[in-house]
């Protein structure tokens, strides 16, 4: 089982950014932990803060990794061209949000991913990630 988690803009500013939404814990601190803790699949991860560099890595993925779980940031809510990438794919995909994206500003609501994805995972803070990774690890199972 091969997955990657595609975090978009500003995600590596997570430990500094907004601690009281985001936590005080980097990114990379919580991958080492995935990885710790699902030590028996293939876990990658990807972050990039340009809409173009987000959709090279779709396409480069997309059609030979079991799942993807992506974290598009703001892109989520402006960025047809991502939503595009992952409807032109073949391997699933897993939108998760950190915040509640519907408790925050309006223009926050809308997701152009959400409807090309296999599901939402919004609002769980960092254990949304790990929620994906147990959906893509059940699927498995049932095949």
């Amino acid at each position: 089982m091969k997955l990657i988690i595609i975090n978009g803009p500003n995600l590596n500013l997570l430990g500094k950014r907004e601690p009281a939404i985001y936590g005080k814990n980097t990114f990379e601190e919580f991958f080492a932990y995935l990885q710790e803790k699902y030590a028996t699949i293939t876990l990658h991860y990807f972050q990039n803060n340009s809409e173009g560099a987000l959709i090279d890595k779709l396409h480069e993925v997309g059609f030979n990794y079991t799942g993807i779980i992506i974290n598009a940031g703001a892109y989520t809510h402006t960025s047809i061209a991502i939503s595009d990438a992952i409807a032109a794919i073949t391997t699933p995909v897993i939108e998760v949000h950190i915040s509640n994206i519907h408790a925050r500003e309006a223009f926050r609501h809308h997701s152009y991913m959400a409807p090309k994805c296999q599901g939402s995972i919004i609002g769980l803070g960092l254990s949304g990630y790990e929620l994906a990774i147990d959906y893509f690890i059940d699927q498995a199972s049932e095949i």
